[in-house]
Formats: structure tokens, sequence, C-alpha cells
């Protein structure tokens, strides 16, 4: 048994930010992906990932009898598969902030869960938040607090627009240009990064007015401005508007920047060759870049891997 693909995810805008309802804009990447498999793969990876299944599929047992009218599982198939050695195979790289765990869940939910709400059918406002409300207390197990976005992104494959908790639908964004200049890319810290802590980080500084004040006022607002310039490819306001939010987590976010990149990211603010902004919930993993010229970008960061993930 081979279970269908899901593919990770980038949060182009809104990480942290749609914890405070901003807004932000999600979009599937197709380079990597994983898929449930049961066969006699016996790798360490095989192994790990069915524990940790074992796990899992004890506390979607819990959360269906917390909570049976938000979902219900065929738990006896689950538990029958995960005995049998079931595994996720993934290519998606964990603890890089492109949704490893949201794929698990999409796979999960797509093969196990009761009366699930299909791509195939109209997706109404009302039914893309019961699936982002599934799919937050799902994902919970592995981050401790989830907005459910990242398998939300996954099991649909389509760019979704988060307007606030609330409020979410499902986004066109432009065509791509493969030949572009302009480019969002990714760049590997080559460290893993832990959400959780890095959550539990954020949460503390909520307690402190001024952290809440900056980030309504510097940080909300400059998310809100990019989401909107994105969509709409006004990406002359994008660049000037991505410099300001880069601006604001160097100085505000500096736990979730991997400290051997804090010069860097000051180098691309000064130069305008890139901005960087957090790729997920940061302390490792990838950093998102931005750039209005992909070959300058690409020179100044010399001796850093970077993957284009849309160019325009």
């Amino acid at each position: 048994m081979k279970g269908p693909l899901f593919y990770s995810k980038i949060l182009l805008f809104g990480e942290y930010g749609i914890i405070k309802d901003s807004k932000g804009l999600s979009i599937p990447y197709n380079f990597y992906n994983g898929a449930l498999k049961r066969d006699e793969n016996t790798t360490e990876q095989a192994v790990k990932s069915n524990e940790s299944l074992k796990r899992f599929a004890a506390y979607l047992e819990e959360l269906q009898q917390n909570q049976p009218d938000l979902v219900t599982f065929d738990i006896d198939a689950l538990k029958q598969h995960v005995e049998e050695g079931m595994y996720f195979d993934s290519t998606i790289p964990q603890g890089y902030g492109v949704g490893s765990s949201g794929a698990l869940v999409a796979a999960i939910y797509d093969r196990y869960a009761h009366n699930k709400i299909t791509v195939l059918e109209n997706l109404t406002r009302e039914k893309l938040i019961q699936l982002k409300e599934i799919f937050g207390q799902m994902e919970a197990f592995f981050h401790g607090k989830s907005s459910g976005l990242d398998p939300l992104n996954s099991y649909l494959s389509i760019p979704i627009l988060i307007n606030s908790k609330d409020n979410i639908e499902a986004a066109g964004i432009p065509s791509q240009i493969t030949d572009g200049k302009g480019a969002v890319f990714l760049l590997d810290s080559g460290i893993v990064g832990e959400t959780a802590p890095m959550v539990s980080i954020f949460m503390e500084n909520l307690k402190e007015q001024g952290f809440r004040d900056m980030l309504k006022k510097q940080f909300v607002k400059y998310t809100d401005a990019c989401v909107e310039n994105f969509l709409h490819g006004d990406f002359k306001s994008l660049f000037s508007n991505t410099k300001k939010l880069s601006k604001v987590v160097l100085n505000n976010f500096k736990p979730m920047i991997p400290e051997q990149f804090h010069e860097l990211w000051q180098k691309g603010i000064e130069t305008n060759d890139y901005y960087l902004k957090l790729c997920g919930s940061g302390g490792g993993g990838y950093i998102l870049g931005f750039t209005e010229d992909l070959e300058k970008a690409k020179k100044a960061l010399d001796g850093h891997k970077l993957e284009v993930v849309y160019q325009f």
C-alpha cells in the first residue's frame, strides 16, 4: 500500500502574526512530499516514524472521545495498520518550517477520517474553517499549539489566504515567470528548528505591552501590506514592505533567527540585494528570502544553498 502524496508548504507571510490575527498567505511547495506506506521497510527512519504514529493514533483516539462532534476516525484500521508497520515516507525535512507534520496530518485525515470534507466538493468558508479547526487539533500533538494551516495547505494543495482566524479562502496568486529576475527563495540554515520552544518564547513575549504594540503597529501592519502587494502583483510595494518587515523581525525576533545569520540578515537590509524573513517558527530550518534580482542575491549569498520557490 502506498497512499496519495501530500506536499510541503511555505507560509510566505504571516508566521507568528496569524496567532494575533494578521493576514497570511500560504502556498504549496511541491518540491517535497510524503505518503503513508506499509511494506517491509525497517530503516531507522521508517521505524521512528512508525513509533511516532503509534503515539499519534493514541492521541487521535483520545481526541475523538473528547470531541466526537469535531472529528472521528476509523481508529481500529489505523491501529492495525500501524501494528503492521505503517510509516510516513517523506522527503520533507523536519524542523525546517515547510510543514513536515502538516503533510502527515493531512495524509492521516485523508485515509482514516469519517465523513471527511474533500477537495472535490464546494469548499465554502465554513468548510475551510471546519477543516482548519480539525487539523489544528490533530497537529497540536506535534507542536502543542497549531493553527491547522499547514495540514490544510497540504491537504488541499492550493494557495490559501488567511484574512483572520475565522476568515480564510482559497487564493489565486500571480502566475510565475520562469525566467523572471525577481524571486522568493529558501536559504538553508543547516540547523534543525524546534517549533514548540519558539512558540513559547513568542507567547512569553506577548505578556509585555511593548511587544504587543510592536506586533500591532509594525509587524501585523507590514505583514498585511505584503500579502496585499503579493496578491495584486504589486512587486515594487512588496519589496518596500518586505524590507520593513525584515527589519522589524531582526529587531524583535532575534531568538528565532540563528545567530550566525544576524549579520547576513542585516547585510540584506543595508544593500537591498535581498531581504530575509522567518519561514515557519524559525530557530533553524529554512529562512525565506525575497529579491528583485536573483543573480545579485546569489552572488551576495555565495556559499549558501538557495532553493528558488517562486519567480516573477
